[in-house]
């Protein structure tokens, strides 16, 4: 039967090519560049990408564009001209190749957790890495390899039931791509890094469409700047991740306290987490409900060293008397990763300013207890997670992220009902964050907001210029702009 069906083929057919979806003439498309102008798409040209691609390319009217274009914060509303969903390192290229060809405004969508939107856009085109996923474990040299468009779920999933572990999120339904290259910290990062520590090669394609390989010994500058400098210099196709023994179950969980204790857990925060082992993970969270209904504190922290250690990393806990919840468990790795799927506030509308500290003092707590409160139509949240340990640990000028310094991260963030103005929210955010920015430095790329092109220039602190002359290389005329963006030097 197979011999007969091959037989039956055209010598212009493949089975590839019978089972790609068909995407009828489109017509000549208006679509907009990176530089704000409008540009015509060519009916030929669009249906020429299609017929390059197994992966699908999805225009307005589309099967299933809808759903392509949005992303986890139901505020941002954006309608990319077209969608291109590559399922190939082969694909993804062309996808480049279209999108430089045309000079167009270009979005790289992964798992969709950009707060500010940046993996979407009006106008331009999406290339959205749904369709490039896997992971492939070789236990004998604790190497993961990992495809460009997964979620940090599929790599715990396809490593843990070799009792190995790489420092991934806190999220299982986040996109690798996105958080690797901005920095990666997670559950873990304490004991073996953050998550841009542990790669040891990636394959990119760059804004001339070429597949180059990035390691300590292949261009080098490239693998130095897609450690921290986000996605500024391509497409990470593919990452090469270390590996770290660590068993199944872990001791980890939530505690959470009344509000009227929000003094007292901040405090024990600010001691503690200064002091605890890099086996322990700790972080403060609080919030108000919409409707200003009882607030809460909590702590939420995961234990992975050996098991004679965690009655001792534990004991501190205990100067807090008895929590209205004690969550914490011995519980596999893996599912306590997936524990804040579904309460991650960014199904909502979500705004977010944030800050790295190193000190949580008597001034920022009363900082932050003075602004707090709650609204009629908008949830209020304060989260504080732990840096440190090993990620400390590397020199500041040793890859491209340069927040080496920080203990803590400091978050506010005011979610509310899809649909309600935002305007409010966000202007209150503003305003408190104006009151606890003071005690910051610098802020973690993955969460821009707002921030100007001179701030978050600022933000690379010294490794800006390196990253400069890296995009001015690989990206000169910076296709890929939607990030915490690295300018290139404009050259006459």
């Amino acid at each position: 039967m197979a011999a007969a069906a091959a037989t039956a083929l055209t010598r212009k057919q493949s089975f590839a090519e019978l089972y790609r979806p068909v995407l009828q003439d489109p017509g000549d498309l208006l679509a907009v560049r990176g530089d704000g102008r409008k540009v015509t798409l060519k009916s030929a040209a669009i249906k020429e990408l299609a017929a390059s691609m197994r992966g699908r390319v999805l225009l307005a009217k589309s099967e299933g564009y809808e759903e392509a274009r949005r992303v986890l914060n139901p505020t941002i509303d954006r309608h990319p001209a077209l969608i291109a969903q590559p399922g190939s390192t082969a694909e993804v290229q062309a996808a480049v190749a279209f999108a430089r060809a045309n000079g167009l405004l270009t979005a790289v969508k992964c798992g969709g957790h950009s707060f500010s939107g940046q993996s979407t856009c009006d106008g331009g085109i999406m290339i959205d890495l749904s369709g490039l996923r896997g992971v492939r474990v070789d236990p004998a040299t604790k190497r993961a390899i990992v495809a460009g468009g997964s979620l940090l779920g599929q790599v715990d999933g396809a490593t843990q039931p070799h009792d190995l572990v790489t420092p991934l999120g806190t999220v299982s339904h986040t996109g690798v791509g996105g958080l690797t290259t901005g920095g990666g910290f997670g559950r873990v990062a304490r004991r073996f890094g953050l998550a841009l520590d542990n790669v040891t090669a990636v394959e990119v394609v760059t804004a001339d469409g070429k597949l180059l390989r990035a390691n300590k010994d292949e261009n080098e500058d490239l693998f130095w700047g897609v450690r921290g400098g986000g996605g500024n210099f391509g497409i990470v196709a593919s990452f090469e991740f270390r590996l770290h023994p660590m068993p199944r179950k872990v001791l980890g969980g939530d505690m959470l306290f009344p509000i009227s204790k929000a003094r007292d857990v901040l405090s024990f925060y600010g001691e503690y987490s200064a002091e605890a082992p890099d086996d322990l993970y700790l972080d403060v969270f609080m919030g108000i409900p919409p409707g200003g209904g009882e607030g809460f504190i909590g702590l939420q922290s995961c234990y992975s060293g050996p098991e004679r250690g965690a009655a001792a990393a534990y004991e501190p806990f205990k100067r807090l008397g008895t929590p209205m919840t004690d969550r914490v468990r011995a519980i596999n790795y893996v599912d306590l990763q997936r524990s804040g799927d579904t309460t991650d506030p960014r199904a909502m509308g979500t705004y977010v300013k944030s800050g790295f500290n190193s000190l949580v003092s008597a001034d920022l707590i009363t900082a932050i207890m003075t602004g707090f409160q709650g609204h009629q139509a908008r949830m209020t949240q304060v989260f504080i997670p732990q840096c440190g340990g090993a990620i400390n640990r590397v020199p500041t000028t040793a890859t491209a992220f340069a927040h080496r310094y920080a203990k803590q991260s400091l978050m506010v963030m005011v979610a509310w009902k899809a649909g309600d103005d935002s305007t409010p929210h966000m202007a209150w955010a503003r305003r408190y964050w104006a009151t606890l920015e003071p005690f910051t430095k610098g802020f973690y790329p993955n969460e821009v907001a707002d921030e100007t092109a001179d701030v978050i220039d600022a933000n690379y602190r010294e490794n800006h210029q390196r990253l400069v002359t890296i995009k001015n290389k690989y990206d000169p005329t910076n296709l890929f702009r939607l990030n915490a963006n690295v300018r290139p030097i404009a050259r006459g």
